[in-house]
């Protein structure tokens, strides 16, 4: 359980933006040569070492650019307090981790077995503890940025249970594929332009998908 009192608790001031990260698929092809024992790649190894992995280099390398752009974003405008990151990220069946959590096989295993669906109580219940336990933590002007697919209720319909209008998401998402949301993450946190946000509550999901982002001058 991510106990956000003792990240939180002992800070003067509440943080007014956490952000929320949509997980990586921990079944697919890659996670399959991430767990395989003949791995001898770098990140294979500390995942089968007692030493582990931080779950933000695993997801990076299980989604690639579209993870690897939502964390880079993050970490760019995290207004941190006391020292303390305000980001998260969901998993199956742990809840919300941060992304400097340690992780071995055997939580990478877990996560595996457990469907990301909202009808899966060992993934809903995790999730929705500790999502109401960090809304009480942001201020009732704070907001939590969900950077993940926004037309899926997978755990939309969860946060925003537990955040109401304070669950927002980058307009520029709406009829986006995953990479495509990738490289616009990327691209803003190296021009430091945070993206513009809307609340979930009322807003249009879907749409008509935008033309691609222009090449990017070196």
């Amino acid at each position: 359980m991510v106990v956000w009192a003792a990240l939180y608790g002992a800070c003067h001031m509440q943080p007014s933006k956490a952000f929320v990260l949509s997980p990586a698929n921990c079944s697919g092809r890659r996670a399959a040569l991430l767990f395989s024992e003949r791995a001898q790649f770098a990140l294979a190894r500390k995942v089968h070492s007692n030493d582990g992995a931080t779950l933000g280099e695993v997801f990076s390398f299980l989604s690639g650019l579209y993870f690897r752009g939502k964390l880079t974003y993050a970490r760019a405008f995290d207004q941190a307090v006391n020292g303390q990151s305000n980001i998260s990220v969901i998993t199956a069946g742990r809840g919300l981790l941060p992304p400097d959590t340690v992780v071995r096989l055997a939580d990478l295993s877990l996560f595996a077995t457990i469907p990301i669906d909202i009808d899966e109580a060992r993934y809903r219940e995790p999730l929705e503890r500790d999502a109401n336990a960090l809304a009480t933590q942001l201020p009732p002007e704070g907001r939590a940025v969900l950077l993940g697919s926004i037309a899926s209720d997978k755990y939309v319909e969860i946060l925003t249970a537990a955040f109401g209008e304070r669950l927002v998401f980058p307009q520029a998402f709406v009829g986006r594929g995953d990479m495509s949301r990738g490289a616009l993450l990327l691209r803003a946190a190296l021009a430091g332009q945070e993206l513009t946000y809307v609340p979930f509550v009322g807003a249009l999901r879907r749409g008509h998908r935008p033309e691609k982002l222009p090449p990017r001058r070196p």
